[in-house]
């Protein structure tokens, strides 16, 4: 199952994203986590070292070799110069599982606790002023679009804050989105923008309500997200101390506060995959994607990397477990 989490800077997204791929992992799921936005604050959520993690390899630094690699022997991709970030495989590309071990994924990712984390790279020096961080962001895009992934597995990506991820096609890119949402207009805000912009597309979105002190906190939810309210958590002593440094077992978060992560884990399972509608958008934003821009980049039209009937892991169709 590939899952976004999203909702305004500050709501807690990181956080919770954190609390499911752990909580997930401890279970025994195979678990991928990716920090896919900005702020890179992913790694010590999950009780990683910050600073260590800082320092190694990142995604968008790498995003030739990623490419090399995807594109294995697939004959509609002669050069690695010929791949965007929304190109999609076909015979012949080198398709990505969740626990394989490859010179990509063996390079970028960390494995810690039973999860494979990598980070896109926060901007350095050298992109201030001159880099868009959608590029750094296209290498996870690339890999989601590669990654057969089984409805027992787990890639959480922490993404951008706000509507950022409607900059490109990759919040098409995942089974299910949960959007972390505090009980203010602002945060509420994000959810109906999101909830504008995603609703031609097919966007599995479930709310989780963050910080919730009181019943007024959950009525005022319930009021603006309706059905979309997944659960909420309270403010957790937990968290608190995780956020100070003190990452204990996940075991450990609040009882109601872990019943939250656990109906998110279970609404994504129940939610199941569907192969052929992610196909058939990773195919409808790459043929925008060359239009756009990348067919007068590469002199040749590159929509002709399509193949027609082509469906990414439907040979995955099986019962999931819980």
């Amino acid at each position: 199952m590939k899952l976004a989490f999203v909702g305004k800077g500050g709501s807690g997204k990181t956080t919770m994203a954190s609390l499911f791929a752990r909580r997930a992992a401890a279970l025994g799921h195979p678990v991928m986590a990716v920090d896919a936005d900005i702020n890179q604050h992913f790694a010590a959520a999950l009780g990683l070292d910050a600073e260590a993690a800082a320092m190694g390899p990142v995604l968008g630094e790498h995003l030739g070799d990623i490419k090399e690699y995807l594109r294995g022997d697939n004959p509609l991709i002669p050069s690695a110069d010929l791949m965007l970030k929304t190109t999609p495989p076909g015979p012949g590309s080198r398709l990505l599982t969740v626990g394989e071990s490859n010179p990509v994924l063996d390079r970028l990712f960390t494995l810690h606790e039973g999860i494979r984390f990598a980070a896109t790279g926060g901007f350095v020096d050298d992109d201030l002023g001159v880099s868009c961080y959608h590029s750094k962001v296209g290498a996870v895009e690339l890999l989601l679009n590669h990654l057969v992934d089984g409805p027992d597995e787990f890639v959480v990506v922490d993404m951008v804050a706000g509507a950022e991820a409607f900059a490109s096609g990759m919040f098409t890119r995942f089974d299910h989105t949960f959007l972390v949402c505090e009980p203010t207009l602002r945060s509420v805000g994000v959810y109906k923008q999101y909830l504008g912009y995603a609703e031609d597309y097919d966007v599995d979105i479930a709310v989780i309500g963050n910080k919730i002190d009181d019943e007024d906190d959950v009525a005022f939810l319930r009021e603006h997200v309706g059905d979309a309210l997944l659960g909420w958590c309270t403010r957790s002593k937990y968290v608190k101390a995780a956020e100070r440094g003190a990452v204990g077992p996940v075991a450990d978060l609040e009882p109601e506060n872990l019943a939250v992560v656990d109906a998110a884990r279970r609404r994504a399972v129940a939610g199941g995959k569907d192969w052929p509608k992610f196909t058939r958008q990773a195919h409808e934003f790459h043929r925008r994607a060359a239009r756009a821009w990348g067919n007068d980049r590469a002199g040749v039209d590159l929509a002709d990397q399509i193949v027609p009937g082509y469906v990414l892991g439907e040979h995955l169709l099986r019962a999931p477990a819980v």
